[in-house]
């Protein structure tokens, strides 16, 4: 790495907020400057090969693992993480939307680990196709791991919000 590789500035837009990332690396990955520069721990660092989920955001209206973006390349961009998603619809007393309140009351938060990227694809998949089949459900699930809850939980806190979106 030579002098000129650090020392970068460029705006993000993260949650609707205009953030200022100083001092970086051209190649930092957008997961990295989420939690370490702009100190938004919800998006999960595993396995750093997009293959768990765990740190899945919006850009632009499109699901992406964070881990496998540049953060520089996503100037210019719209970026939502777990903790802005709530900013777009209505949330419960206690600030949840009814996908987090969902995934309390169906008991599909374990250890806690996958559940803000699973949150953000949830809200993806039900943005996208308010009343998915089954099978939708799981492959819009696919990429996400969770070793603790064995799925049968989550499905139930999808299945949830599509009855109470129906009503």
């Amino acid at each position: 790495m030579t002098s000129t590789d650090t020392g970068h500035t460029y705006r993000l837009n993260v949650n609707g907020s205009d953030r200022v990332v100083d001092g970086s690396w051209l190649g930092e990955s957008l997961l990295y400057v989420l939690r370490e520069r702009l100190g938004l721990p919800g998006t999960k660092n595993a396995c750093e090969q997009g293959e768990c989920g765990a740190c899945s955001v919006l850009i632009d209206g499109v699901l992406v693992c964070s881990c496998l973006e540049l953060a520089a390349a996503a100037v210019g961009t719209d970026i939502v993480t777990v903790e802005g998603i709530g900013n777009a619809g209505p949330t419960d007393g206690n600030g949840l939307t009814d996908v987090q309140r969902a995934f309390v009351t169906e008991g599909a938060v374990q250890c806690g680990f996958c559940t803000p990227g699973l949150i953000v694809a949830v809200h993806d998949l039900l943005d996208d196709n308010p009343e998915p089949s089954r099978s939708e459900t799981h492959e819009a699930l696919a990429g996400h791991l969770c070793r603790c809850t064995g799925y049968g939980r989550i499905e139930a806190a999808v299945e949830h919000v599509i009855e109470i979106r129906r009503d």
